[in-house]
Formats: C-alpha cells, structure tokens, sequence
C-alpha cells in the first residue's frame, strides 16, 4: 500500500423501501484496500419514524449501478487511484458476508471509524457496499474513506 488516501461519496440518493446499495468500492485486482471511514446520513422529517437498517457487506458482483469517481484526499500525488467505485443500485448485486449491521433513525446518520490497525480490508478484485433497507422512502447520503 502507497498510503493514498482517497474518498467515495454519493449524491443524495432516494432509499426506496426495499434493500438498496448505495455505494460500492471496488478493489483493483491484486491490489488491496483498507476502509477507514463508512458514512451515512439521511433527510428524513418524521421523528416517529421506523430506523432504516444500515448494513456494510462484501458483494460478490456488481449488480446494476452507476460508476462514480473516487477522489484523492490529498491531490499532490502523480499516484493514479486503482480502486473504483458505484452508487444507486437499479439491481442489486449479490450478498455476501455482512460486516456491519446498523439501525438508524432517518432524521441522523452514522459514522464509523476504522481503530488504528483495524480498518476492514477489500481484497483485490473484491467488493464493499453500503445498503439499506428503510420502511419510508428519504434521501441518503454515503462516504467511504479508504486507503491504496
């Protein structure tokens, strides 16, 4: 690992009310990944509203999505990031393990930081996405912040 540290964060995206990812990294192949940072977010306007399920999980495909572009943290590099990213599921890839598994209300968010040494890692050619499943339709925001 080069040390780049690089971001990939969605739009606002509507969450619709069947399980949904919102952004996928992708590991280059051969050519591993530390996530540090997950982030979500959300418009929602009713405090008695249900918690949207919030869960971090290995895919094993690519599903149907839109390509976004990661960025560079720290743009001085010639480094040329190898990791991609996807957001807003029209179908959903395939599940795999489930790394993290949150309830969140739709008025707040999360945030999860990696503790030193213990970011969870993409192995090259693998996938990491972020889903939900919300009983109401909002809007989501999504970030992951990973290093090269």
């Amino acid at each position: 690992m080069a040390g780049i540290l690089a971001v990939a964060q969605t739009a606002e995206v509507a969450t619709g009310t069947s399980k949904k990812t919102l952004l996928q990294l992708v590991a280059a192949a051969n050519h591993r990944v530390k996530v540090k940072e997950i982030s979500i977010s959300f418009d929602g306007t009713s405090n008695t509203a249900a918690p949207i399920l919030v869960e971090v999980l290995k895919q094993t495909d690519a599903g149907t999505m839109s390509s976004l572009t990661p960025v560079k943290i720290d743009e001085d590099g010639d480094e040329t990031l190898q990791t991609t990213a996807q957001h807003t599921a029209t179908a959903e890839p395939s599940s795999g393990n489930v790394n993290m598994r949150e309830q969140v209300h739709p008025q707040g968010g999360y945030t999860w930081q990696a503790p030193f040494g213990g970011e969870l890692v993409i192995n090259g050619g693998d996938r990491l996405g972020i889903a939900v499943t919300a009983g109401a339709d909002v809007n989501a925001v999504a970030r992951m912040i990973f290093e090269e």
